[in-house]
Parts: structure tokens; sequence; C-alpha cells
């Protein structure tokens, strides 16, 4: 994982509520293990037509989401399965943060993991948000704040271990295998 220590992007509104796992990625894009090129099946059955073709009228085939690195959704983004490869799909297409009123708890785990971070605001500065796509946000991971276009900044939670992976780009194992020197020499001491 690459360190997440400030996002400053556009961002992409996805106006939506309860924007569940199979939306984010259909069931039958499951049956891979391989994270690359989940990001084309994004939100599949939302932004392409049946034969293929995509959407001109979905948010992520308009030429301004291009590039956008923030996803501000409607309430209750993540909520169904608890899939992984919706974490994956987000990230393989660039995205590097999702930000709701509400985001899943198992969503929220899952993107922790993979390097996207989940971030849950007010309903005032998320309002704010949806009211203005393609505005220039900044995040900053370690204050946990997200500066607003109108120049005031939102705070949002996140715990102490998921902000330090973000921070120095580890995952759970990650963090493991660098306490492998600490460990050996605990372990060296036992008798």
């Amino acid at each position: 994982m690459e360190p997440i220590k400030f996002i400053e992007t556009k961002t992409v509104v996805l106006p939506r509520e309860n924007v569940d796992t199979d939306q984010i990625i259909p069931a039958r894009f499951l049956k891979v293990t391989d994270k690359k090129g989940l990001g084309k099946v994004l939100f599949c059955d939302w932004r392409y037509e049946a034969g293929g073709a995509p959407k001109p009228d979905f948010v992520l085939n308009r030429p301004e989401a291009a590039g956008c690195r923030v996803l501000v959704a409607g309430d209750n983004f993540g909520c169904g399965s608890s899939r992984e490869h919706a974490p994956w799909a987000l990230v393989d297409y660039g995205f590097q943060a999702v930000v709701s009123t509400r985001i899943a708890d198992i969503f929220r785990n899952n993107a922790l993991k993979n390097g996207l971070l989940p971030v849950v605001l007010d309903p005032e500065s998320v309002r704010k948000l949806l009211a203005a796509p393609g505005a220039q946000v900044r995040i900053d991971v370690a204050a946990q704040t997200v500066g607003l276009p109108d120049g005031s900044s939102a705070k949002f939670p996140i715990d102490a271990f998921s902000k330090y992976c973000l921070l120095n780009g580890v995952d759970e194992l990650g963090f493991l295998l660098d306490q492998e020197a600490s460990i050996a020499a605990y372990e060296a001491k036992r008798p």
C-alpha cells in the first residue's frame, strides 16, 4: 500500500443513498482473486448499457471525473454484503477516499485494510460537498480533517491503528512484519 497523508483532488459526487456492495461491484465479477482490473467494472450496472457502451449521463463516464480521487456519496455507503472486492474496485479505479454521512461497518473495515480512507462527516458538510460536484478538497489524514470548498473544514473519526497504517502505507500484516525485530528480541529473552 502507498502511504496516504494528504489527498488533494476534485470530487466525484454520487448523491445516492444506500449504495450497497452489489451496486459497487456486481456479484458476477467476484470470481477473481486479483485486484487489478476491477476499476473498469466499478458501478458496472449503472455505468454501462447492456451491450457494454458507457452511459454518458453516469458520473464516472463524464470527462470531469477523470483523475478525481475522492467519491462523495449519499448516506449509508457500502451497505449489504461483506465483499472485499468493493473497496478493491474503488481503489483500482483510482479513488483514495469515500465520503458519506454513514459508511457500513464491514465496508469501512475492508476499505481501511485495502488503503481506501472511509470518511464519515456530519450531514451539513456532506450536503455542501454533494451540492458542489467537482469541488477541490484537501483531506489531512493526520489531522483527521477535510477542507471543504467554502473554506471551512470538518473533522472525521478514524481509529489510531488504521490511521497509523494509512499514514505509513502498511496493512495489518505489514505492521506485524515491521515488529519482527522486537518480537525476536522478546522471544530471545524467554527461557
